[in-house]
């Protein structure tokens, strides 16, 4: 029998648990009535080789926002986007060559809040594991991936503590050498949480640094966090 016959059931059986767990944290459309400028990004999981990756981007130094830095596909919703969903999808595309038919979702997590009262969604989706990357120069510099669990045992990790809406918040940094060409990118922010909390919700494990979220609730304290963030940006509008 050959290696990749081998490896297929493995491979399924990963994605069948993770899969099973990502829908268990299914936010679903309980936030898409809040009347806020919304935005999608996909966060794109496949199996390889017994792993879980995470594939993220590098922006082009040629954008006027967020220029260089790490950051999954995504972007604002448009009119011709039927829902959170589309936005990722069709981002996707544009930016790495990901066709909508190329992605199974699975799951829509809480969403985070940007500049103001801006959401952010994050679409979670499974990739076919031979997908090729075709980045467009002008907005993607490079594509890479990551396993998954590398959010929870990072080599090389550090991290901040800010105030935020009056909340204290945990700013999470990884930095990431791919073995491929020897790159070493820098994830933060936004794209660093929404990583960890993937991880924390598929592998089920706790990780080696202090974190902001419930470890026997994730849910809850996705919603508790993104409920009192909300709540104070628009009391302010």
């Amino acid at each position: 029998m050959s290696l990749p016959c081998l490896q297929e059931p493995i491979r399924n059986s990963l994605i069948d648990d993770a899969k099973a767990r990502l829908k268990k944290h299914d936010a679903g459309t309980k936030y898409s009535h809040l009347p806020s400028s919304k935005y999608s990004i996909l966060l794109p999981l496949l199996a390889k080789e017994g792993k879980l990756y995470l594939l993220l981007t590098l922006r082009s130094d040629k954008l006027r926002r967020s220029p260089g830095e790490v950051c999954f596909p995504g972007g604002k919703r448009e009119p011709t986007d039927k829902d959170d969903m589309a936005t990722a999808l069709r981002e996707a595309q544009e930016e790495v060559g990901l066709c909508p038919h190329q992605v199974e979702v699975v799951c829509r997590l809480v969403p985070l809040l940007i500049e103001g009262n801006a959401l952010i969604t994050p679409v979670v989706g499974f990739i076919d594991h031979n997908f090729q990357a075709t980045p467009n120069p002008d907005e993607v510099k490079n594509v890479f991936l990551v396993p998954l669990e590398y959010f929870l045992r990072p080599r090389v990790y550090h991290q901040n503590h800010i105030t935020q809406s009056g909340y204290h918040v945990i700013v999470h940094c990884f930095e990431y050498t791919d073995p491929e060409d020897g790159v070493t990118y820098c994830i933060r922010g936004i794209t660093a949480k929404c990583a960890l909390l993937i991880a924390l919700i598929i592998l089920g494990q706790k990780p080696t640094f202090e974190i902001e979220f419930n470890l026997s609730d994730l849910i809850a304290s996705s919603e508790e966090t993104f409920l009192k963030h909300y709540k104070h940006a628009t009391s302010k509008l």
